[in-house]
């Protein structure tokens, strides 16, 4: 089956989907372009700031690398990454592995509230199995490492994973699956040096006690290893779902053509300060707790912090103040120590560093006084974290492996070197994270 035409359709109440538009494979099979329908055009909302109510094709950027594949605007974040194109290939084997195929054999249970169908009157995905339960983890963990394997896999191993394959982000092996009638994403062992599933599960709701809101993580004992289910934050009960855009697609939506991309915590802070939802101030405490997660993530050696591993909640379509900061997940530390952040953190780029941290606070909303406060709060809950591994059950070996690093001379010393009082006065204002708060948003219903 070649996909030159799929139609996209938004499905917030799945019993009755509603089409949005038609997609285009474009870019000489390397994009893939959105013209929105009559019907969302006049009752609909724009799915990014990138994306606003016209009556036009839009097109994915012109220039793309050679391996670079992308869809328009939110559009992109309905697409699979690594590990679900690697379940496609294996299991639909396509005769094109074109973007349309990749975002069609994701099928209907896919990150947000865009479904992808073949067909423009009626919302017809992939078809798919029903999601595999909490029973069947085990079985679904051997499917898994025969897929990494490249081994064959029995009918009813191929039936297991089309209910579960991943149409989610990210390259690590995971899958759906349903606990207690309810849509989990579960995270298999992968071969690292630790106990990787069990030690992000401790990660979380070490997180959680720094004032971070987090997903809820349960940890699944299997066969010989652990494996993590974290509870979806875009499903509602009753099966609705949310309409949900990444960071990367947030930001570039943002960013005014011919301007410098900045892939970052202060960017993402002034769009969430700009458009987020500011009854009762939700917008800021949103702005706040992002910078909370940020130096969370430098202290615990979090440096797989990239684009994708930041999520928007879009809670209010059709109004300009929509954006909610997803809860954190993927939150773990990286073994990597190697200094620097995938996504910016301040003046100093990606710099590991609580200077650099500190440097853009006012991006969050926060005076140097206010931002020096909520590291303290945050090396206070870190400083715990071995104590906290143990009793949640971390090996005392992956503990000593884990603070060579956590523990090792650059992040020990910061932590232990930050002084507050240091802060106690503000710096002078610029008005570039001012101006970037109250700039009029291009979302209009």
């Amino acid at each position: 089956m070649r996909l030159d035409t799929l139609y996209l359709w938004y499905l917030a109440d799945p019993a009755n989907p509603r089409p949005v538009g038609e997609l285009k494979l474009v870019s000489a099979g390397k994009g893939v372009s959105l013209r929105y329908g009559p019907a969302w055009l006049n009752t609909g909302f724009a799915l990014s700031e990138d994306l606003p109510l016209v009556d036009t094709e839009f097109l994915p950027p012109a220039r793309l690398s050679a391996d670079a594949q992308r869809a328009v605007g939110a559009v992109d974040d309905a697409r699979p990454d690594r590990w679900g194109e690697k379940v496609i290939r294996f299991v639909d084997k396509p005769k094109r592995l074109s973007l349309m195929e990749y975002l069609y054999y994701a099928g209907d249970d896919r990150f947000g509230a865009l479904g992808v169908s073949t067909s423009a009157d009626s919302y017809v995905p992939r078809p798919g199995g029903p999601l595999p339960r909490l029973p069947d983890a085990q079985h679904l963990s051997e499917v898994v490492t025969k897929i990494e394997a490249s081994e064959p896999l029995t009918e009813l191993e191929a039936r297991i994973i089309a209910g579960g394959g991943s149409p989610l982000g990210g390259a690590k092996p995971k899958a759906l699956i349903d606990i207690d009638s309810e849509p989990w994403v579960i995270k298999f062992f992968n071969n690292e040096p630790v106990d990787t599933p069990l030690i992000e599960h401790a990660t979380m709701t070490l997180a959680a006690l720094a004032g971070i809101a987090v997903a809820t993580t349960q940890l699944v004992p299997l066969v010989g290893f652990n494996a993590v289910a974290i509870r979806r934050f875009d499903r509602l009960a009753g099966g609705q779902r949310v309409h949900s855009i990444s960071a990367g697609t947030a930001i570039r939506a943002a960013t005014p053509a011919g301007t410098d991309l900045q892939l970052g915590y202060p960017e993402l802070a002034r769009i969430l300060r700009r458009v987020g939802v500011a009854q009762g101030g939700q917008n800021q405490r949103d702005a706040h707790e992002l910078f909370r997660r940020m130096v969370f993530n430098i202290l615990m050696d979090n440096t797989d912090d990239h684009e994708k591993n930041h999520a928007l909640l879009v809670v209010n379509p059709h109004n300009n103040g929509r954006l909610k900061l997803a809860p954190a997940y993927d939150v773990l530390p990286s073994n990597s120590g190697q200094g620097y952040q995938e996504f910016i953190c301040g003046a100093h780029g990606r710099d590991s560093t609580l200077d650099n941290a500190m440097s853009e606070c006012e991006a969050f909303g926060l005076t140097p006084a206010e931002a020096a406060q909520e590291v303290a709060r945050v090396i206070a809950v870190v400083n715990t974290w071995q104590a906290h591994f143990a009793q949640a059950g971390v090996a005392e070996a992956d503990i000593n492996h884990l603070a060579a690093f956590i523990d090792g001379d650059e992040l020990l010393t910061q932590r232990q070197g930050f002084e507050p009082a240091g802060y106690a006065s503000p710096k002078p204002k610029t008005g570039k994270s001012d101006r970037a708060a109250t700039r009029k948003s291009p979302f209009q219903p």
